[in-house]
């Protein structure tokens, strides 16, 4: 019995050996991969690209990239980057559930000498630090809030109806995405922030969380209608999905029908988010340029992972303070539609 057990210990042992070598067994780099949840709309856009990314021209695998669900679970992505790192994949492109636990991640990545690019959820500035081989991708989401307030601005100017009580005040509700989120907190402030500098003034009839979710967003539109019936003259979303289910519940409420509009602005430029402008219902979106950011994740983790340290030349990325890659934003609407790759 005791040598059956030796045996079977030594047979454990060779399985997880072979299994952290099986990333080098066909000689290309490999990459762990998270995502905060497989249905966000922007992250499937991005996942999609990264995905893509790994193969050439004719469709041949450069890279094994191994692309996980955390479920909007924290000790979930914990769990799965723990398993990259004990398979020894080359390096790990990581988007965060939570971004303040980023620093952990970066402890273990920088132990197991893994490079780690994150995406999409900016870990905080001291975390970054802590190692030359952890770098950023992502847009600076106070330009988002600029367009979001600047197409606001442009249909209050343009639309004298806008203002319905005709106070001279822009009476709006914003939907957010999650608390602590910096995306959603800086496309709040600076939407709002565009439209006052702009002589506008502006009186916030209410404000919520909707976790980026459409559902959740048409609910809390819902709930601001019955809380503000007929004072509310703009709505500031954080996202299209957010911004769509806001539409959903203003049809509901008799919106978009003949002469009774409501100005919807969001965030990404999704798809769904370009039909909704195509048919005018959101006014107008930011562009959200996922399919770089993917790109720009792929090509920095495949470079580490390939032991090279990235350039502007060899990424194809302005590299800002060494470490991140920032992709602009772009205003939408029905005039330029035609701008955002399909």
């Amino acid at each position: 019995m005791k040598k059956l057990i030796s045996i079977l210990l030594v047979l454990v042992m060779l399985v997880c050996i072979c299994a952290a070598c099986s990333t080098a067994a066909n000689g290309k780099p490999s990459i762990g991969c998270t995502i905060y949840k497989f249905d966000d709309t922007f992250m499937t856009s991005v996942r999609n690209t990264i995905a893509a990314e790994a193969k050439d021209a004719s469709g041949n695998e450069i890279a094994t990239v191994d692309i996980v669900d955390c479920q909007n679970s924290q000790p979930t992505c914990n769990d799965k980057i723990d398993m990259f790192i004990t398979k020894k994949v080359s390096a790990l492109a990581i988007n965060m559930v939570d971004r303040t636990a980023s620093g952990v991640i970066i402890d273990k990545a920088k132990a197991a000498k893994t490079p780690i690019v994150f995406f999409n959820r900016e870990p905080l500035a001291e975390d970054m630090a802590k190692w030359d081989k952890v770098y950023y991708v992502g847009a600076h989401a106070e330009e988002s809030g600029v367009m979001e307030g600047q197409m606001l601005i442009d249909y209050w100017k343009a639309n004298p109806t806008m203002d319905t009580n005709k106070d001279g005040v822009m009476q709006y509700v914003l939907i957010k995405g999650e608390p602590g989120h910096q995306d959603s907190e800086a496309r709040a402030k600076y939407s709002v922030e565009t439209i006052e500098k702009a002589g506008i003034k502006t009186e916030q009839l209410a404000v919520d969380f909707a976790n980026w979710d459409r559902v959740k967003g048409q609910e809390k539109m819902a709930a601001f209608l019955t809380s503000n019936s007929g004072k509310i003259e703009a709505v500031i979303a954080c996202n299209d999905d957010m911004a769509l289910g806001a539409i959903e519940a203003l049809k509901a409420a008799g919106y978009f029908t003949a002469d009774k509009f409501m100005p919807v602005v969001g965030v990404d430029a999704t798809a769904p988010g370009l039909a909704a402008i195509k048919e005018g219902t959101l006014l107008g979106t930011a562009y959200n340029d996922g399919i770089n950011q993917g790109k720009a994740t792929f090509k920095l983790a495949y470079l580490l992972a390939k032991g090279e340290k990235p350039t502007k030349e060899n990424v194809g990325y302005d590299i800002v303070d060494g470490k991140y890659v920032w992709v602009p934003y772009k205003g939408i609407t029905k005039a330029n539609m035609s701008e955002v790759p399909q």
